[in-house]
């Protein structure tokens, strides 16, 4: 067994927390749109979009590469507004023996939060933590929020 770590963030969304679970869970072929420097597709493999098992692959820049990341749809829950992603494939992969992505709205008042959390094994301590994807996520959810409400 590796090394396990969680890295969370958690961030205001100003456009409405609805609005960026449905781009997630049933339009996440639509983030490129919202965010095209940084996401640059992402195609169904099996299955369809908003439902669990379907198999997806993004195509991404991060850390100045281009990247992919085939993953699974592990879990939808409509209720709290939550999906997770298990990686299969990809650039992840080759560092990570297991690595799955959570993203979580909630609603406090008046104010959406978006949750990130990344749970991840490593095989050894030479691997390092996914900071700089976290950062990736964070500046992924500036950058949609820009364009649902018009901001630069």
């Amino acid at each position: 067994m590796g090394l396990l770590g969680k890295l969370v963030a958690q961030i205001e969304f100003k456009a409405g927390g609805d609005v960026f679970h449905e781009l997630f869970t049933h339009r996440p072929h639509h983030v490129s749109t919202t965010a095209p420097e940084k996401v640059h597709g992402c195609d169904l493999h099996q299955g369809e979009f908003g439902k669990e098992g379907s198999i997806i692959c993004w195509k991404y820049t991060h850390d100045g590469k281009k990247r992919v990341a085939k993953q699974v749809v592990e879990a939808i829950d409509e209720e709290k507004k939550s999906i997770t992603f298990k990686m299969l494939e990809g650039d992840l992969m080759e560092l990570y023996k297991n690595f799955i992505i959570k993203i979580h709205i909630e609603t406090k008042g008046d104010i959406d939060l978006v949750t990130w959390t990344l749970d991840y094994e490593m095989p050894n301590e030479d691997v390092p933590h996914p900071i700089t994807l976290l950062a990736f996520f964070i500046d992924l959810t500036k950058a949609i929020e820009s364009h649902h409400i018009g901001k630069p």
